[in-house]
């Protein structure tokens, strides 16, 4: 199938049953083969993987992965797309079309019922922008049983979940995902791809799910919780944010002597620290007790 050919299959469709895209589902859809080579590659599929897929649209990769998967469900949120795919995929038993939004179904359910039969499960998915953190922050602290979620979204976000201490880009989403998985950039992926184009350019990423949390901690609830208040206020030193953001009833110099003793300059910003720091730095908040 050429680029030329996508396009042509999408265009047509979309002229066949009459739709226009909704740009409050944030709907953008691949027209690049190359671009859908380089999706299927990194999610290494096999006739034992499973894929739920969000967001199928018209449902180019979701083609790409009936023909490659033992199993598909593809979860669509539009309404006027979940016959056109339903149809497009009757001939297809191992493709499941659900209509709904994955922030709201059981996505485990899923998982075990249409999936059922295959020994590996990913996500695959070219996921709307306005969706993208949420989603992805559901799919690794539920704890889905997934071996690697393969995603297409904003540049931006993929700059933040692949970024390293130190840079701009790095956040509390960088850490949250990097305590659950590998995170990994697979391409760039150009505006012009899209239709209709969209302002911004996209990236394909990779993130292998970890079987056990990357650092150990004592206390996860309260790990996630000084990684949120540390980058609450990005300009200000460490001591400055957790005072202000996590612990404002606690004497600022504790909180520095907690810093020194956890080996971390109080003066240092929360951007700075590695996951391993995070970690140190909760575990001994969780023995404070504050």
């Amino acid at each position: 199938m050429t680029e030329r050919s996508i396009s042509q299959r999408t265009r047509q469709l979309l002229k066949q049953h009459g739709l226009t895209l909704k740009k409050s589902l944030g709907q953008h859809f691949l027209i690049d083969d190359h671009i859908l080579d380089k999706i299927i590659g990194a999610a290494e599929l096999d006739s034992n993987t499973g894929v739920l897929e969000i967001g199928p649209g018209i449902g180019a990769l979701t083609e790409r992965l009936a023909e490659e998967a033992g199993a598909v469900a593809a979860v669509e949120l539009d309404n006027r797309l979940v016959p056109v795919l339903t149809q497009l995929f009757v001939a297809y038993p191992h493709v499941s079309i659900i209509h709904g939004d994955a922030m709201e179904l059981d996505l485990r359910e899923i998982i075990e019922q249409k999936l059922a039969g295959t020994t590996r499960r990913s996500v695959v998915a070219n996921l709307p922008y306005y969706v993208t953190s949420p989603i992805l922050m559901r799919l690794l602290e539920e704890r889905l049983p997934l071996h690697n979620i393969v995603i297409m979204i904003q540049k931006e976000v993929a700059e933040r979940l692949t970024a390293e201490p130190g840079s701009k880009a790095y956040g509390a989403i960088t850490v949250t995902a990097r305590y659950f998985a590998e995170t990994e950039w697979i391409a760039r992926v150009p505006s012009h791809v899209f239709v209709p184009r969209p302002q911004v350019d996209s990236a394909v990423i990779r993130l292998r799910i970890r079987k056990e949390p990357s650092v150990s901690v004592r206390d996860e609830g309260l790990f996630f919780r000084v990684v949120k208040a540390a980058f609450a206020q990005r300009r200000k030193t460490l001591s400055n944010t957790l005072s202000a953001n996590l612990f404002p009833g606690i004497e600022k110099n504790e909180l520095i002597g907690w810093l020194q003793e956890a080996g971390i300059d109080p003066k240092r910003r929360g951007e700075t620290l590695s996951l391993e720091e995070f970690a140190e730095l909760s575990n001994l908040l969780a023995d404070k007790n504050p």
